[in-house]
């Protein structure tokens, strides 16, 4: 079964990024053929920075390769070194109805937040579409948040395929148990835009402090609470052992503890769970040629498979 997800270059990546897809691209690698991109064309419409954007792709290939993606397993590569997708972005584009991109909630959530409401953020889930339906994905996997845009792309591919006759394969997500939105710092989904996040790979020291600074309530420390309810024991549950986070749920349920024990616990379990990781990408760094040849040899192979389907969409649609 193919395998397909992306992660976009806007930043160094955060807990939501790891715990909501990149854990699950590690796992499905092992039984399934991954193709997995850094989606530098989606970046751009928050990254006005050529420089920027250019090391921030970099970063992410770094980022990945450290946190186990294996390019014996898995096709790696970068998103805009396979124009076929932006082509198919178009067939994808003439198809799509403005009502169904109105009701995405992710353009909905943005605007809310005040954030700049262009063409690109409006038109994402339909360049996310042609990302999917580029490599005849089966299997998608997204974050809790993401499953509407998995939605859209079967709705357009579905709409295509009426319109012109069987073209794309319907891909189907695959979202972790405990995949729900991570909590950022301020007790809402974790999320670049809202600046509320946790690094994964970012000065330890200052990661400590983020965690140190995280939004509490003001209940008192000898008042029982339900840990499932609070966003600090959430975090620890992602990085503490399942023993560890039994003890924790204990000490909630009694009461008698201060949420600076908590933020303590956050802190250290985090270092140790991606301790690995972290020497592995001071390893990449030092050898860039090797994650730039991956990033090559991934992008042929991606180029390949989506010329297929794109001269297979030409054909359907009329335009050879």
């Amino acid at each position: 079964m193919r395998v397909l997800s992306g992660i976009q270059p806007t930043g160094r990546p955060h807990w939501g990024n790891y715990f909501g897809a990149i854990r699950q691209y590690i796992a499905l690698q092992e039984q399934h053929e991954g193709f997995y991109f850094i989606a530098d064309l989606h970046a751009l419409t928050t990254v006005r920075d050529a420089a920027v954007l250019r090391q921030n792709t970099l970063d992410a290939a770094l980022d990945l390769l450290a946190l186990g993606l294996d390019p014996t397993r898995a096709t790696l590569f970068v998103q805009s070194h396979i124009p076929q997708v932006s082509e198919l972005c178009w067939l994808l584009m003439t198809g799509t109805g403005m009502g169904l991109l109105e009701r995405c909630h992710a353009y909905k959530e943005k605007k809310a937040k005040g954030l700049q409401a262009d063409a690109g953020l409006f038109t994402y889930p339909v360049l996310m579409s042609a990302d999917i339906l580029a490599y005849d994905s089966q299997l998608v996997p997204v974050g809790q948040d993401q499953i509407q845009h998995i939605e859209v792309c079967r709705d357009l591919a579905a709409s295509f395929n009426a319109s012109f006759g069987e073209t794309f394969l319907l891909p189907k997500a695959s979202v972790l148990e405990h995949a729900a939105k991570v909590p950022g710092t301020d007790g809402q989904k974790m999320s670049k835009s809202y600046g509320n996040t946790l690094d994964l790979f970012g000065d330890e020291k200052q990661i400590r402090k983020s965690i140190m600074r995280i939004v509490t309530d003001s209940r008192p420390m000898d008042q029982p609470k339900e840990p499932t309810e609070d966003h600090l024991f959430l975090l620890y549950r992602l990085v503490a052992s399942p023993e560890e986070a039994d003890l924790m749920a204990d000490k909630y349920r009694k009461g008698g503890f201060g949420y600076g024990e908590v933020k303590k616990g956050i802190a250290d379990a985090s270092e140790a769970y991606f301790q690995r990781a972290r020497l592995r990408r001071a390893e990449l760094v030092q050898n860039l040629d090797h994650v730039q040849d991956v990033l090559a040899e991934g992008a042929q192979r991606a180029r390949e498979v989506a010329a297929k389907v794109l001269e297979r969409a030409q054909r359907a649609c009329g335009l050879r």
